[in-house]
């Protein structure tokens, strides 16, 4: 049976997750080494991704599109709660981000499973590493995140 997600059944949501995933990931057409020399291209893709590679806009956003439902398949088998709208995309974000068995084996997903999303949001400026290394850009992402997530919570 085919996973069918939120993303599926709300545009909305769909578009606000393409959004801040693709705001934080940024666009790169031709493949490039991420700041821990991983090979990336498009939205932050790294699977099967060479240096060298090149995809057009479209290939991008179907990719980005087409591996958020993966995430949210991955994420959704570990999440037990129903959090609202803007505290998913953040949690989808950040799957996406660290990847879902980081995710499912997280200390924000046991908040977010015992019904602590507060505690949840909160975890996410703790994953502002990369090969043990605090980095800029991933401070400012979790920070967003963190934002967007609580934002959810505030409505």
């Amino acid at each position: 049976m085919k996973f069918q997600g939120r993303l599926s059944r709300s545009a909305a949501l769909a578009g606000l997750c393409v959004t801040h995933v693709g705001g934080f990931e940024g666009l790169r057409t031709v493949a490039y080494s991420d700041p821990v020399g991983i090979p990336t291209i498009c939205f932050g893709e790294t699977r099967n991704v060479h240096l060298g590679d090149h995809k057009t806009v479209a290939q991008c956003d179907a990719m980005l599109a087409s591996r958020l439902v993966e995430f949210e398949a991955g994420m959704a088998a570990c999440l037990k709660v129903n959090e609202p709208d803007p505290t998913y995309a953040a949690f989808l974000s950040f799957s996406y981000n660290v990847g879902t068995g980081a995710f499912c084996s997280s200390t924000l997903l046991k908040k977010a499973n015992a019904g602590d999303l507060q505690g949840a949001c909160d975890e996410l400026p703790k994953w502002n590493r990369a090969a043990g290394i605090p980095l800029p850009g991933l401070t400012a992402r979790r920070a967003e995140e963190r934002a967007l997530c609580l934002q959810g919570l505030a409505a």
